[in-house]
């Protein structure tokens, strides 16, 4: 099943992240197993201040993080459902990440996340990443449904 280009509301409806810690603007494309976003790498971003001052590089841990909230997205709108009032899709396991090409800041980020396996609350699912056409980071992760915090923790 696809679905037309989704707007940044959309996102914001399917995960409880919000800016600054926000890392998918659209939901491109989504089947009943997979869902395609992207994140157009703000040039901004305080993070490169920091990171390679002078020649700065996206974080390979906000790159990985852009992965798992692509994964929560599809697990909170389509991979076997999820209560998002009652519960929220967390990470549980990192497997196999392997890091391609490195990103500078203003690039666009599009990754196609995918079901593998669905076992009892827990979601296995492989993330790709590709920037310009090329391959960025391929990666395997886990995501379980987890109660939603309170207001006061």
């Amino acid at each position: 099943m696809n679905a037309p280009r989704q707007s940044r509301a959309e996102v914001e409806a399917a995960i409880p992240h919000r800016d600054p810690f926000l890392f998918v603007d659209r939901i491109v494309e989504e089947t009943e197993d997979s869902v395609t976003t992207e994140w157009d790498v703000p040039a901004g971003a305080d993070w490169f201040r920091g990171h390679y001052p002078g020649r700065p590089i996206l974080p390979g841990v906000l790159i990985s993080e852009h992965v798992f909230q692509s994964a929560a997205i599809l697990v909170s709108r389509r991979a076997g459902g999820l209560d998002t009032v009652s519960a929220v899709p967390v990470l549980s396991r990192i497997e196999s990440a392997r890091f391609r090409r490195l990103v500078r800041p203003g690039e666009t980020l599009r990754t196609r996340v995918t079901l593998e396996e669905r076992v009892g609350p827990a979601w296995f699912l492989t993330g790709d990443v590709r920037c310009a056409g090329a391959s960025v980071l391929r990666i395997r992760c886990a995501l379980a449904a987890a109660p939603v915090p309170d207001e006061e923790g």
